[in-house]
Formats: structure tokens, sequence, C-alpha cells
């Protein structure tokens, strides 16, 4: 093992769906009137893709150690993304040893603090990161959660992520979170829409099972705290991502002001340990959903976790597949994962990144046995298929 170094990384984009999953086709749930910052334009307000959420496509890192294995990680980020692999952070892979995963972090953040920190940057990161904790497991022959110290629980539970909590529910996932369709600039009656919709759900599946709102970045203090006092009679379990994710203070203000028992979640766009820092400190929620292909990858989320275990708040990361699945199988503070719809009418369980990843396991009655994830490395494959293409050849 300590002989083995890094000998080549490669990274290479894909259009469509898979790790960037907003790029779908017409009639998907995901692309249908969802509440954004963009909603205030009316002309960007159908359709997510209208304003290029989907521009970057998907980023696919390889990694090539001196005795010819390989691991890879996808992410988003595209050329851009691909750009800053081949020809910045390759001279800190390349020759390193396998194991030397935290240095390489390390050397690949600093290098990058006066362009990077958060967004495109730390997701190439990330990328990077995962390709190497998959090498690495590939390497030892065993899964990531044991490279991570092992797993704490013998089976994963989920909620689901979609435009129909109801049929979640008959696949037997523990809740399942909607996405917000009318913002403020839609007033009183986008709101009153919401809250129809909210309360037509819950009519649908009964007073026990969660329902959650995800209103992607897109409210101001104000309206996410009408529409979590007006969401509160409907049981609703928590408001996400209700503000910029800038705004520590407004969620600071949004936790207090939102009704007893009811939860403020955020983090699924925030970066690093720092940025996670200030959502604990500032007491801006009560779970955080880091994504591990965009938050630093999962050398950073094992230390933002801790730091949410001191704060005794709960790590549950946004859908991000099998990436996420091995390590919240290792920590306490991960009770739950996230598994999202991507069947365009959110009515069956398909693979979260297909058609990028072969054995991609799903969840079974809204649960996924740990023998799921004991094949080496994240367990699954780059699907043939899919046509690489890498535009920086070095």
């Amino acid at each position: 093992m300590g002989h083995l170094t890094i000998k080549h990384v490669r990274a290479f984009v894909l259009r469509g769906g898979g790790a960037d999953y907003h790029d779908q086709a017409d009639g998907h749930w995901i692309d249908d009137h969802i509440s954004t910052p963009m909603s205030k334009y009316p002309e960007y307000r159908q359709s997510r893709r209208s304003f290029g959420i989907n521009v970057l496509g998907t980023l696919v890192v390889e990694i090539e150690a001196s005795d010819g294995t390989v691991g890879f990680a996808v992410t988003t980020g595209g050329e851009p993304a691909a750009y800053i692999v081949e020809k910045h952070l390759a001279r800190f892979i390349e020759g390193a040893r396998v194991t030397d995963i935290e240095k390489i972090w390390d050397q690949m953040y600093q290098s990058t603090l006066y362009y990077g920190r958060k967004g495109l940057v730390i997701n190439t990161i990330s990328g990077v990161d995962l390709a190497l904790w998959d090498l690495l497991g590939k390497i030892r022959q065993e899964p990531v959660h044991q490279l991570l110290g092992g797993a704490v629980r013998d089976e994963l539970q989920f909620y689901a992520t979609g435009a129909r909590p109801d049929l979640a529910q008959k696949m037997g996932f523990i809740g399942g979170k909607m996405p917000l369709h009318h913002g403020p600039s839609e007033g009183e009656e986008g709101l009153r829409k919401n809250l129809e919709a909210l309360a037509t759900m819950r009519e649908r599946v009964g007073p026990d099972f969660w329902l959650m709102l995800d209103c992607w970045m897109s409210l101001d203090v104000n309206y996410a705290t009408k529409l979590a006092i007006g969401a509160h009679e409907h049981g609703l379990k928590w408001i996400e991502e209700a503000l910029s994710p800038d705004d520590y203070w407004g969620y600071a203000a949004l936790r207090n002001n939102v009704p007893k028992g009811m939860l403020v979640t955020t983090g699924e766009h925030e970066a690093t340990r720092w940025g996670f820092r200030m959502l604990l400190e500032m007491g801006c929620c009560d779970i955080i959903q880091p994504d591990v292909g965009w938050c630093g990858g999962l050398t950073e989320l094992v230390k933002i976790s801790a730091l949410a275990d001191a704060h005794n708040a709960m790590v549950v990361p946004h859908g991000s597949s099998v990436y996420s699945y091995h390590f919240v199988a290792t920590r306490h503070n991960s009770p739950f994962a996230e598994f999202l719809m991507m069947a365009p009418k959110a009515d069956e369980v398909v693979p979260m990144f297909h058609p990028q990843l072969l054995g991609e396991p799903v969840p079974v009655n809204g649960r996924m046995r740990l023998s799921a994830l004991d094949k080496a490395g994240f367990g699954v494959d780059l699907n043939p298929d899919c046509h690489l293409h890498r535009p920086y050849n070095r």
C-alpha cells in the first residue's frame, strides 16, 4: 500500500441526467414551476432549465494508481470543473501516494482560495476527493463505509423527495418532501396555493407521515415565516432552504419565528467546515444538509459532521446516492437519508444517477440493507454506454 502512487488524473464531462439531475427532458416534476430565486422574473418562473440550472453538466473524475487500479466519482461542474482539474489540481494529485487524501485536499483548497472557497471550485475538489476515496477502497478491497470506521447500523431508512409524497408513502418511505411551487413574487394567491397543496397532500397521507417543503433558496424571512405558520396546522415537519445560503442572520431569525416543533433545515448549497460553522454557531437550523459532491467531498463532510455533532445537530446529506449512503451508515447523528425520486412522475423508484452509474443500489420499501453497500470503494461502475468527453487532454 505505501508504495502505490497516483499515476494519472483525468476529467471528463457528460450531458443529461445523472449527477446533474436537473438536466431532464420536458415534463419532469423536478422542472415544473418550482419556486427559485429567479421566480421574480415571470419569464424564468415555469422552468428551472430556462435560467440555466443545467448548463454545467456532469463532471467525471478518474484517478489511476501506479498498479492500474482506477477510482472515479461524478458530480456537477462540467467543462469549467474539468479545466480546473486538468490545469490546476492535477499537480497535487499525480505522484502523490494513494493514501495522501488529507494532504491532497488541503493543497487543492489552499491553492484555490484566491478564486475558490465555494461553488464551482469546491464542487470540483469534491469530485476529486470522492474519486480518491473510491480508489483507496478498491485498492484495499473494502467499501468506503469501512474506511470511515465502520457502520453503526445494519440498515438505512429514507425519506423521498419528489412531487408525490402520497406515492412515496406507499413505497415504504418514512416521509415525503415536496418542492414549493410559488414564491413571494406570486403574492398572497401563491401562498394560498402552496398551503392548499400541502393540505391536499396531508389529507392523502394521513396524520403521521412526514411532510416537508423544499423552498430552494427562494423566500425572504417574512414570507417563510408566514408559510411556516400557515403550514403548521398541516403538520409540516420541516421547512428547507427557505433563504439565500448567505443569509445566516435570516435563518437565525426564521428559526426563532417558526411554530414550536417545526424544524428549520438548510445547507444543500453551503460548503466547507467554515460555512457550516456559521450555520451551527449562529443557531440557523436544526438539521444541516451538506451535499457530499458540493461541500468539499467526503474528507470535508467528516469534519462538518463532527462539528454538527458537537452542536447536537443532525446531518442528513442532500441526495447524492452512494456517495452519501456510505457516510450515513457510519454516523449516529445521521439517522436517515434522502432519496431523490428521479422518475419523471415520481411514481417509481429508479437509480438516482441513472444512466451514468451501473450497480447503483436503491431503497426497497424505503430501506437499504448495509449489504447493498459491500462492494469495494463506492461499489458502482461507470456506464460504458455514456459518452465521456475529455475537453482538456494533457
